[in-house]
């Protein structure tokens, strides 16, 4: 038995260069449930905020970030540092005693985070971690070999999550691309032969969005059932698949079904990104609700992949962002803004086309999905297990 940090480095020297870029992470990039972590910035380094290289821990300090689960490990090229929000606790292995891909588990670990959460202190909403009730935790950890065979067992699960992750992006980013190469750059299959009049392909014509889409329709639901729940955090900013549920009898909120896209619609979460396709509901759950925050965006003379694909066009976004009032920090889109969205209407045989395109590719993604939910929900179980002993390796 002995204090943790005999066996881990808490907010080790790193040291960064004044006004030299380097990679920035800001806490919106961690996701619970997913280990690995990759700056999406870069950023002129001022002297403030966590410090870390790659293989490190990061461990979120602050409420709800820590009882959300928002811990991760650093991934980036071996000889590369960066630094990120003042509200991450940085734990690193040391060198032959700890192994890095443990000392994650260990982090997620409940022994840990339960550690954490009950040494908070500060005033109600912005209350923090202390470090020190990390550093002199008492107990006994597996030796250096047995670690290394843990984190290697766990790893398993969270490299099949990240190799599906992969996939999903790449099969979003194809559908992006499709939607603009037929819809923005108008070049959909038999477009050499097409006749133009007055700028635009016989069969297509120019509408307001609002006469393609319903905006928030209404959807019917039995009162004093249990539904599915999305709050706002289950949005992504770049993935069209929603995270985790709750469960919730419906009141108020947004109410959705299959096909319908989700669009945040207050700041900062319209201008991070966050949309959603919904495609998890079954006949059992043919219907749920989600944040008062969502627009549901549901088509009408249009394809579902359609509107979920134009939802994330930057001109649309961009058009949105323009609409927002309210007081700062809590503006919010003004749906008006649809009847304003110029758009084009494309005729129905390049609609199906697209669809007959898009529904595998969208399928595909929600399988790969619910294989990561297994995935995360196997590993999650064999944690604590293989942490106490209790399975052997």
């Amino acid at each position: 038995m002995s204090n943790l940090s005999e066996w881990v480095e808490f907010n080790p020297r790193v040291v960064l260069e004044k006004g030299k870029d380097y990679p920035f992470l800001s806490m919106e990039r961690i996701r619970p449930g997913i280990r690995y972590v990759v700056h999406d910035e870069y950023r002129s380094f001022t002297g403030g905020g966590a410090r870390f290289c790659h293989g490190d821990t990061l461990f979120a300090r602050i409420t709800p970030c820590l009882e959300n689960g928002k811990i991760a490990q650093f991934v980036v090229d071996p000889e590369t540092c960066g630094f990120g929000s003042t509200e991450f606790f940085v734990l690193r292995a040391k060198v032959g005693i700890s192994d890095p891909a443990f000392v994650y588990y260990l982090a997620k670990s409940d022994l840990l985070r339960s550690t954490a959460i009950q040494s908070m202190v500060g005033a109600s909403g912005r209350q923090r971690a202390d470090i020190e009730s990390l550093r002199n935790l008492i107990l006994k950890l597996p030796n250096h070999d047995e670690q290394k065979r843990i984190g290697q067992i766990l790893s398993l699960y969270d490299d099949l999550i990240e190799t599906n992750r992969r996939r999903i992006a790449l099969l979003e980013e194809a559908a992006r691309l499709l939607y603009r190469e037929w819809f923005v750059n108008l070049r959909f299959p038999g477009y050499e032969q097409s006749k133009v009049v007055d700028g635009l392909p016989v069969g297509w014509s120019r509408q307001p969005l609002s006469a393609l889409i319903e905006e928030s329709p209404k959807t019917p639901f039995e009162k004093d059932k249990i539904y599915p729940f999305v709050p706002m955090q289950s949005l992504s900013e770049s993935s069209m698949v929603i995270g985790a549920r709750e469960e919730r009898e419906i009141s108020g909120g947004a109410k959705f079904h299959n096909l319908d896209t989700l669009l945040a619609r207050i700041t900062p979460c319209l201008e991070n990104g966050k949309t959603g396709f919904v495609q998890f509901l079954s006949d059992e759950f043919p219907v749920a609700s989600g944040s008062t925050e969502f627009i549901v965006m549901r088509s009408k003379s249009v394809s579902p992949y359609w509107v979920y694909c134009l939802a994330r066009e930057d001109s649309f976004r961009d058009h949105a962002i323009r609409s927002m009032a309210g007081a700062d920090g809590r503006q919010r889109v003004k749906t008006k803004c649809f009847d304003t969205y110029m758009t084009l209407q494309p005729p129905a045989s390049i609609l199906q086309e697209f669809d007959a395109i898009m529904e595998p590719l969208f399928s595909e993604v929600e399988i790969l999905a619910r294989q990561n939910v297994r995935l995360q929900v196997a590993r999650d179980e064999l944690l604590p297990k293989l942490m106490s002993g209790a399975i052997q390796v």
